[in-house]
């Protein structure tokens, strides 16, 4: 059996994956999908469509940019 995997996310709306099991580290919260590293990977390939951190899109849209 593949090693499983959840999908976590930062306070920056930046995507991980971490092993089940394992402590998710401070900063970071799961977001509800697990699995084999690639449906992991795919559900984080379709997501996060916006790779900046949070705080620099809220930036930009604050500047008009």
């Amino acid at each position: 059996m593949s090693e499983q995997y959840t999908v976590v996310i930062n306070d920056e709306e930046q995507y991980s994956i971490w092993p089940v099991g394992r402590e998710v580290p401070q900063g970071w919260r799961e977001a509800g999908v697990s699995g084999d590293k690639q449906t992991c990977l795919a559900h984080i390939d379709e997501v996060w469509t916006d790779m900046r951190p949070l705080s620099l899109r809220r930036h930009m849209a604050e500047a008009g940019l």
